[in-house]
């Protein structure tokens, strides 16, 4: 039997295989920006054809990125950021959170300065 990090790390590779594919990630940019469309809807706005897109849609449900809705005979497709915030807390929030956290500060903090008037 396998700890729970050894299964989980076995999910985040699914996930980040299904993230290495630009075109895989401009998918996922349409239903961040409205959920719930069709796989006509979504290859619409690419330039890829039908099948293409069904595949990639593929993938990202197998990765758990997209989860699906039938509303009749339509398929609507949905954004689960879930996968990608496990990641960030996994990867990025267990060793760097202060230390970020002090970056964007001092980011923001100097963006204010330069966006003031000189005299």
């Amino acid at each position: 039997m396998q700890p729970f990090d050894c299964l989980l790390c076995g999910q985040m590779d699914v996930v980040f295989k299904a993230l290495a594919d630009e075109s895989r990630r401009l998918l996922l940019d349409s239903p961040h920006a409205r959920n719930g469309q069709t796989l006509s809807e979504l290859a619409s706005g690419l330039d890829m054809t039908r099948q293409a897109v069904a595949k990639h849609l593929a993938m990202l449900e197998a990765a758990n990125l997209v989860a699906t809705a039938r509303r009749g005979r339509e398929k609507l497709h949905y954004l689960n950021p879930m996968p990608i915030h496990e990641i960030a807390e996994r990867w990025i929030g267990k060793y760097e959170r202060h230390r970020l956290q002090a970056l964007s500060e001092l980011k923001r903090g100097l963006e204010k300065r330069d966006a003031r008037p000189r005299l």
